[in-house]
C-alpha cells in the first residue's frame, strides 16, 4: 500500500503547488490593478477605468469589468451591484478550484495506510501460524513493524496535505475578501457620484 499512498501524496502536492502559484499571481495582479484603477474610480473617470480594466482575465479585472459595463449602460447602483455579485459568483469557484481535493486526499492517505496495516497484520499472523516456534517471535515483530510503517507513512502524507488545504483555503478567502472590498469601494464611489450629480441637477433647476 506504500505506492498508492505515495501516488496520492504526489498528486496532492502537485495540486497544492498549482493552486499556490495561481492564487499568488492573482493576489499580485489584483494589488497592481487596484493601484492603477483606484485613482480613476475616485475621480469618477469611469471611461479611463474601463480602458485600464479592458479584457483582463484577472479576477479583479473581470469583477470591475462587469460593474463598469453595467454602470455605463444604466447608472443604477442596484443593477451594478447585481452585476458585480454575479461576477463574484463566477470568480470564486475558479479560485477554489481543486483545493477541496487536498482534504479528500489527506483522508484517503490515512485510510489506505490503515488498510495496509490491517492487511499486513493479517498476512503476518497467517505466516506466523505456519512458522517454526523458534522463528515466530522474530517473524511476528518484523511483520508488525512493517505493517505499522504503512500507517506512519499514510499519516505522514495526510498531515502536510491537511496543512496545505488549510493554508490555501485561508489565502483564497483573503483574496475573495479583497475582491469584495474593491467592489464595495467602487459602489460607494458610484453612489457618491450619483448623489453629487443629483444635487447639481437640483441646484441648476433652482438657479433657472
Amino acid at each position: 500500500m506504500m505506492f498508492p499512498i505515495l501516488l496520492v501524496g504526489l498528486v496532492g502536492l502537485a495540486i497544492a503547488i498549482e493552486r499556490w502559484v495561481t492564487i499568488a499571481r492573482a493576489q499580485a495582479h489584483t494589488k497592481a490593478m487596484w493601484a492603477k484603477v483606484e485613482p480613476s474610480l475616485s475621480e469618477g473617470d469611469f471611461d479611463k477605468a474601463r480602458k485600464i480594466v479592458g479584457d483582463d482575465n484577472n479576477p479583479l479585472g473581470r469583477l470591475l469589468g462587469a460593474g463598469l459595463a453595467m454602470q455605463g449602460a444604466v447608472r443604477r447602483r442596484d443593477d451594478v451591484e447585481k452585476a458585480m455579485q454575479e461576477g463574484i459568483m463566477e470568480v470564486v469557484p475558479r479560485l477554489e478550484k481543486r483545493t477541496h481535493y487536498l482534504g479528500t486526499f489527506a483522508n484517503l492517505a490515512t485510510l489506505v495506510g490503515l488498510l495496509g496495516t490491517v492487511s499486513g497484520l493479517i498476512g503476518a499472523f497467517s505466516a506466523v501460524a505456519t512458522a517454526n516456534p523458534a522463528e515466530k517471535a522474530n517473524l511476528l515483530s518484523a511483520s508488525i513493524s512493517e505493517a505499522m510503517n504503512c500507517t506512519a507513512f499514510g499519516l505522514g502524507t495526510a498531515v502536510p496535505l491537511l496543512f496545505m488545504h488549510a493554508f490555501l483555503t485561508s489565502r483564497t478567502q483573503h483574496l475573495v475578501e479583497s475582491l469584495e472590498m474593491a467592489a464595495i469601494k467602487y459602489l460607494n464611489v458610484l453612489s457618491l457620484r450619483t448623489s453629487r450629480m443629483a444635487q447639481g441637477a437640483v441646484q441648476n433647476i433652482r438657479a433657472a
